[in-house]
């Protein structure tokens, strides 16, 4: 299986400059290429995305991979993040990782929480 077809079947997907921006991450700090998306409750919206650098994969994880970068969700919160792209972007107001969320009902104006 090519690493697109992995990408096409994934539940979840991780764009190039979400991939780009994780390896200049993980590199600078010496670890893997892997960025872990989990939802907590709270936030301004009812749940928030949490990002963080992952040092392993757990057996009950989702994984999607684009340009030898591993995006991790556990099994929670791939529920309220199915068919969602993650996304880096820049802009005047800043620079985030971003989630397009089609479950999310709606969401805040920072971007990170959401309810649905």
């Amino acid at each position: 299986m090519t690493e697109q077809t992995a990408i096409d079947l994934a539940p979840i997907d991780l764009t190039a400059a979400a991939a780009a921006r994780v390896a200049a991450i993980a590199a600078k700090q010496g670890k893997p290429a892997m960025l872990r998306l989990s939802v907590d409750g709270g936030g301004c919206a009812g749940f928030q995305y949490v990002f963080g650098l992952a040092d392993t994969v757990a057996e009950d994880d989702v994984t999607a991979i684009r340009d030898g970068v591993t995006l991790v969700v556990d099994s929670v919160s791939l529920d309220l993040v199915r068919g969602s792209h993650v996304d880096y972007v820049e802009s005047l107001g800043g620079a985030a990782f971003r989630v397009e969320n089609p479950q999310a009902a709606s969401g805040c104006g920072c971007g990170s929480s959401f309810s649905i």
